[in-house]
Order: C-alpha cells, then sequence, then structure tokens
C-alpha cells in the first residue's frame, strides 16, 4: 500500500510541474525553505572565469560575481554555498593555508581582495545566506604542491596525506587530522561572518582512488574491525570540527554533502554506492548527535535511485533540515539531456513530502538557465521570497520586535525602525506586507538596514499594512509592528 501511494505522488507531482498552483504548495505559502546553490571555485568552474592582477582586472572580477549574485536572487536562492577551501588551498586570507591560484593566476599568490569576505558581504547585502564550502580530505594535485613548495600541505604537514596517483589526500585514520581540519574551520569562523561550515568529501575516497591505508590501520586500529575504524575516524573529524565551530559562534550552521544514498534500503539497492558502507560517511547519526545542522546529500540521480531514497532521509531527519541536492547539470544537452519536468519532478515530490529545501549543482547551470530551470524558478517555484528555517534546536528565543514608524509621501513608503540589539550577535530584519485582498508578501529579507523604502505599485496597496520583524543569528523572528 505504502509503495502505491508513493508511485501515485510521484506521478502526481509530473502534474505539478506543469500546473505548479494546482498541485503542491505554491510559493506564497512557503515561509521557511533552504533554496541554495553551490559555487564551485574550483579551476573557476562557476567562478572566477580568469585570473585578476590588476585593479582593473579585480574590479572585473568582483563585478562579475555580484552579477552572479543578482540573478540568484532574483530566481529565488537564499543560500550561496561558497567555495572557500578549495584543495588544501584557500579563497580566504589564511595563517594555515596558501590561495588558491584561481584568483590571481599562481598557487600562492595573494589576489587584490578577499573572495570570501566579499562574497559574505554581497551576499548578506542581497539577504542571502553565504556558507564557506570546505572541501576535506581531497588535496591538490601533485603539479600544484610542486608550484607551492614548502607551503603545501604535504610538505608542512607529511604525516597527515598520501599520495594517490597524481593527487595527494589527507588520510582520516591519522588522528592528527580532525584536529588540523577542525582548525582551518575555527580559522573560518573566527575571521569571517560566514552563517554555515559546509564539508564536502568529508568520507573515505571512492574504490576507484587508489588510496591505501593498510598502513594507518597497523598502526591506529588496534585489532578493531576495519569498516568500524574507519567510521570512526570519520565521526572524529566531524566532532572536532562541530566542537571548533560551536566553541566560536555557535549560531553557525554546521552541514555537509553527503553521498546521495545513505544505505541500501529493504526494497531498494544503492548497488555498492552509499554514504555509510561504503565511504564510512554516517551522516544521519551526524543529525541524530547534533553535530550537523543540516544535510545536503548529493541526490544526482533519478527514478528508483532517487524517490526511495528521498523518503529515506526525509524519514531520518531528527528534525532538522534535509536538502536534496539536485544534478541539474543533467539538463545540460553535453550531459544527460534531462527534460526540465524531470527535475521539476525531484523538486515537486521533496517540497509535498516536507523535505528541508532544494539545493543545486552547480550555480552555473542555474545561470545558463538549462531547459528553462531558471525561468521557472523565478516566475513560478520560488515566485515569493523564503527564509532559510531558524536554529530552533539551538535557540528558540526570539528577539524584541522593532519600534517602527511609517510615512506614506503619495504613492512612496517609507520604514523607520529602531536598531534591536541582541547579545548573542547582529539583528537583521524582515518586512511584509500584509493584506486580505492582495496576498501576505515577504518585501525584504534579513536586511542590516533599519529603514524601507519603496514606490507603491497601486494606490489600494496604501491601505495595506506593513510590518518589520527582527530576526536574531539562530533566525529566530520577532513579532511585527
Amino acid at each position: 500500500m505504502k509503495r502505491t501511494i508513493f508511485v501515485l505522488l510521484v506521478l502526481l507531482c509530473s502534474l505539478c510541474a506543469k500546473a505548479q498552483t494546482a498541485c503542491s504548495p505554491v510559493a506564497s505559502d512557503i515561509k521557511y525553505e533552504v533554496r541554495a546553490a553551490w559555487l564551485t571555485t574550483l579551476m573557476g568552474l562557476d567562478w572566477p572565469q580568469r585570473p585578476a592582477t590588476t585593479a582593473a582586472q579585480t574590479a572585473a572580477q568582483k563585478q562579475a560575481l555580484c552579477e552572479m549574485l543578482d540573478r540568484l536572487k532574483a530566481m529565488g536562492i537564499n543560500m550561496v554555498l561558497f567555495q572557500s577551501r578549495i584543495r588544501a588551498t584557500t579563497a580566504y586570507a589564511s595563517a594555515i593555508e596558501p590561495w588558491d591560484g584561481v584568483f590571481a593566476g599562481r598557487p600562492g599568490q595573494r589576489p587584490l581582495y578577499d573572495p570570501l569576505q566579499f562574497a559574505v558581504d554581497e551576499c548578506h547585502k542581497r539577504g542571502m545566506e553565504c556558507h564557506a564550502w570546505v572541501v576535506a580530505f581531497p588535496i591538490c594535485k601533485v603539479a600544484v604542491a610542486k608550484q607551492l613548495g614548502k607551503r603545501a600541505l604535504p610538505v608542512q604537514h607529511p604525516e597527515l596525506c598520501q599520495r594517490c596517483g597524481d593527487q595527494w589526500l589527507m588520510d582520516p585514520g591519522v588522528p592528527g587530522t580532525a584536529e588540523y581540519l577542525a582548525k582551518v574551520c575555527r580559522e573560518i569562523v573566527q575571521n569571517y561572518e560566514v552563517d554555515g561550515i559546509h564539508l564536502d568529501y568529508i568520507r573515505y575516497p571512492e574504490s576507484s582512488v587508489p588510496f591505501n591505508d593498510d598502513r594507518t590501520y597497523r598502526r591506529y586500529g588496534h585489532g578493531q574491525n576495519k569498516a568500524a575504524w574507519r567510521t570512526a575516524n570519520i565521526d572524529r573529524c566531524v566532532l572536532a570540527i562541530h566542537d571548533a565551530v560551536r566553541g566560536v559562534r555557535p549560531w553557525v550552521k554546521l552541514s555537509c554533502s553527503p553521498v546521495g544514498k545513505y544505505s541500501d534500503l529493504s526494497r531498494y539497492s544503492s548497488y555498492g554506492w552509499n554514504a555509510r558502507d561504503a565511504v564510512s560517511q554516517d551522516a544521519q547519526r551526524w543529525l541524530r548527535l547534533g553535530w550537523m545542522d543540516m544535510l545536503f546529500p548529493m541526490m544526482y540521480f533519478d527514478g528508483n535511485h532517487y524517490y526511495p531514497f528521498l523518503a529515506d532521509w526525509k524519514e531520518h531527519d531528527a528534525g532538522r533540515p534535509v536538502v536534496p541536492g539536485l544534478g541539474i547539470y543533467f539538463l545540460n544537452s553535453r550531459e544527460k539531456d534531462w527534460p526540465l519536468l524531470t527535475v521539476q519532478r525531484q523538486m515537486n515530490v521533496a517540497r509535498s513530502e516536507g523535505l528541508g529545501g532544494q539545493a543545486f549543482f552547480r550555480t552555473r547551470f542555474l545561470l545558463n538557465n538549462e531547459k528553462g530551470l531558471a525561468d521557472w524558478l523565478q516566475t513560478s517555484f520560488y515566485a515569493r521570497p523564503a527564509l532559510v528555517p531558524p536554529m530552533r534546536w539551538q535557540d528558540s528565543i526570539p528577539p524584541a520586535a522593532p519600534q517602527v514608524t511609517q510615512r506614506l509621501d503619495g504613492q512612496h513608503l517609507h520604514l523607520e525602525w529602531s536598531a534591536v540589539h541582541d547579545a548573542d550577535g547582529p539583528v537583521r530584519y524582515n518586512v511584509y506586507r500584509l493584506d486580505p485582498t492582495f496576498g501576505n508578501v515577504l518585501l525584504s529579507v534579513r536586511t542590516i538596514a533599519t529603514h524601507y523604502d519603496c514606490t507603491l505599485a497601486l494606490p489600494a496597496l496604501r491601505h495595506s499594512r506593513y510590518v518589520v520583524t527582527a530576526v536574531d543569528v539562530y533566525g529566530n523572528e520577532s513579532g511585527g509592528e
């Protein structure tokens, strides 16, 4: 019976993709939903398209990012996963690791500005969260390590690394690896007002990678079952990062992108590729223990490889957002040439089943408007903005409401309010229009300003109620005035 109901739901949501307002919650009904995009800086796949070594080139590089963020904002994205630790190289000023070469043209060369700081500031100006995407165990290619010389991680800490073909990897089984990654993440949250730390490749490598940890196991395994030992090693790294981040800014969200299938299901096989058993990544347990605030499983599949495993993630979400990562690159004609309906159906089912939102891999394919996806998001599925779900498991006490004054000058509306102070950290503000005729609309999201101005499109909107709420660092929202 359950299988029949699930099949009917998938079929129904196929129709929903063509008639959104008739079949699933429309955008105006959704208050909380993660709408994320992975912004890849590795080799400039999403950004930057070219290195910058002069002031003019730097200005162009920054302007390109601003234009990308403007377009993401326009289509409804509220969270950017910005690749910050790339391959033991950085997109930020670090005392621990060297700069990646993508920004200034050569590994280790400092650019004329701080890309992560710029990304954080520009995301916040647009009311979007910016999470530092940290690639955990993969290190740079052997050739890049040679260019970096003494600054390369395999030279700085050879005990943590091993060479695997033409690249280097950190070894999760060496106890110092957890401490090192925790130090990297602590440095980020100490120096940047990121909204989250997003871990990638926080797992053992796939079998195709020539990684051999037999020697590490003999030294540190102490007779344990090797599979259990490997799982404990990844757990140790996750917990160390969790403790480091919480110790600096408890409201910074910790997330990761596990393999899209957690484990084999009773009726559906993962065919040997899953998070828990293939790569020692027990992500559902991390949610249960509170080590993770949200998950972004990489569900770059369809059909029986997607829907049953989506239901499994939801069933074990421990009351926290699980946000399926969608492989929208498959819409491209040079990939699998999926029809748009495939992604629409996946999104409708995820929303109908109460998942935490959607995440898109990757930004370039969103901006290319593959098969009209961006148009559909902007005009239909994300037609109204949504807020990132609050971290009520960490803190559930809202801040005080701001005191608001309103002035109408013809069709021009001016709102101004008193700043709200909260002991935990900076406060942001949401602006709403409440109207029984035209509907309730979220006009401005997570603004740092204490004023709001707009020109009303219709004279009747002069009689609407306009409300400002305060939002604390955990996402708790005050009442409105």
